[in-house]
């Protein structure tokens, strides 16, 4: 197993926190929650539709309904929500019963995600819920030492330039604040510095100003192309110095389309870890799991919303 995956699940042993599982029936998170208890991962808490607690989805279902009246919901369509497993998942965590949310076996990434802009505080700094995952590449000497950050895989289809900007700045701090490494961001492009034109490329070139604008801590840079972002070599035959090109740990995609394809193809034709999608932007932490993820995947993004959760405790 990839070195950097053992490290996340060791720091999350240090201080295992309160995970919710909204998924009881699938037999992937069933088996993920043994191996987490045994582990000493994380505190998993397991709903089903039967403990769920009155008290409590009142409690939820008054607050979800205070925030989104002004929108046309009814307090009916408010306490309808609760009694979904996972809309009570992510009030839990919202309101401190629980440190963090894991789910998305048998949920789909739009249900999982919508339950967590409907329920969950946006994080005032970034302003924009996005994803990423990390990408733990075997037998590859790019990037930190073959592990990536792929952003955004699973939430904003065609971010305009201030959104990627923000999902470029959300993914450097989860780089650094999880993953301890420093972070190469490279916005990615079909041209690499003006070897194309258009309003694709210049929509790169917004964003990264608009990111160098609002950061001082990492370094960024863009358009790039997949190989000059990743190859030492064809950095420095495609484009003079960067602090960026040839060492790229976190690769932002201009839309969902390539972002999603990506991680899939590299997931299957490189053999690599794909954990994730991880949820970005909220002030609570939680995770998304692929439909198609397996035992492992359960386990460490548990591990992931468990490391997070203690850097804000």
């Amino acid at each position: 197993m990839d070195e950097i995956i053992m490290r996340l699940r060791q720091r999350a042993k240090e201080n295992p926190k309160k995970i919710v599982f909204p998924e009881s029936t699938d037999e992937r998170v069933l088996a993920a929650i043994q191996y987490i208890v045994k582990e000493k991962i994380a505190q998993p808490l397991v709903l089903t539709h039967d403990n769920l607690e009155p008290e409590k989805q009142e409690e939820f279902a008054n607050m979800i309904f205070e925030r989104k009246q002004a929108k046309g919901m009814t307090f009916e369509e408010a306490r309808e929500l609760i009694e979904n497993p996972l809309y009570y998942a992510a009030m839990m965590t919202k309101c401190g019963y629980a440190d963090g949310f894991v789910a998305g076996a048998t949920y789909t990434s739009s249900v999982v995600i919508k339950a967590a802009i409907s329920c969950l505080d946006v994080d005032k700094n970034l302003g924009l819920i996005s994803s990423c995952f990390l990408m733990a590449v075997p037998n590859c000497q790019y990037g930190e030492n073959g592990t990536f950050i792929y952003a955004d895989c699973g939430v904003i289809p065609y971010p305009t330039s201030e959104q990627l900007a923000q999902i470029a700045i959300s993914s450097a701090h989860f780089a650094k604040e999880v993953l301890d490494f420093n972070p190469h961001v490279a916005l990615l492009s079909f041209s690499t510095k003006g070897s194309a034109e258009g309003r694709w490329v210049d929509k790169i070139k917004e964003a990264v100003a608009i990111a160098k604008s609002k950061n001082t801590y990492f370094a960024i840079d863009g358009e790039l192309q997949a190989d000059a972002a990743l190859v030492p070599e064809i950095a420095k035959r495609k484009l003079g110095n960067s602090p960026v090109a040839g060492k790229a740990n976190v690769l932002i995609f201009p839309n969902l389309d390539a972002g999603n394809i990506c991680y899939k193809l590299t997931q299957r034709l490189a053999n690599a870890r794909a954990v994730g999608p991880i949820i970005l932007g909220t002030e609570q932490p939680c995770s998304d799991l692929s439909r198609g993820c397996d035992v492992d995947d359960v386990i460490d993004c548990t591990a992931i919303t468990v490391v997070r959760a203690q850097k804000r405790a």
